[in-house]
């Protein structure tokens, strides 16, 4: 009987150990999931840090606007495109010289040109 019974409370004791760990490990709430949570704790806090910076920059430039008249020119005249009387406009390309070549390189002269492939086509006429 002594046998049995320890062997039984011993059984029971491995069953409800195995049984905690799985909770701990895989069960609502477990491991897992808290370091599932974690991360997207981290990226929100991340998107939170961008989006309070861009925030300030907006406030910073929302002031600027309401109190000062150069941030009204600055705005006028790069985004608007606006000139004063007798002023010279001159545009600056951000391409580097290698992007140019590739944007701007001609086509040959026995090549078709690839906005007018209607023209040729006679099952368009």
């Amino acid at each position: 009987m002594n046998s049995f019974s320890s062997a039984f409370i011993l059984g029971l004791a491995i069953i409800l150990v195995a049984g905690f760990q799985y909770m701990y490990w895989f069960g609502e709430g477990g491991y897992y999931d808290h370091q599932h949570l974690m991360q997207q704790i981290q990226q929100q806090a991340d998107t939170n840090q961008t989006l309070r910076e861009r925030n300030r920059v907006l406030g910073a430039e929302v002031y600027d606007l309401k109190n000062g008249a150069e941030a009204v020119e600055e705005h006028a005249r790069l985004d608007l495109g606006l000139i004063k009387p007798n002023e010279t406009f001159v545009q600056m390309s951000t391409l580097s010289a290698p992007q140019l070549q590739q944007q701007y390189i001609p086509l040959p002269a026995n090549s078709k040109d690839p906005t007018n492939e209607d023209e040729d086509n006679p099952n368009l006429h």
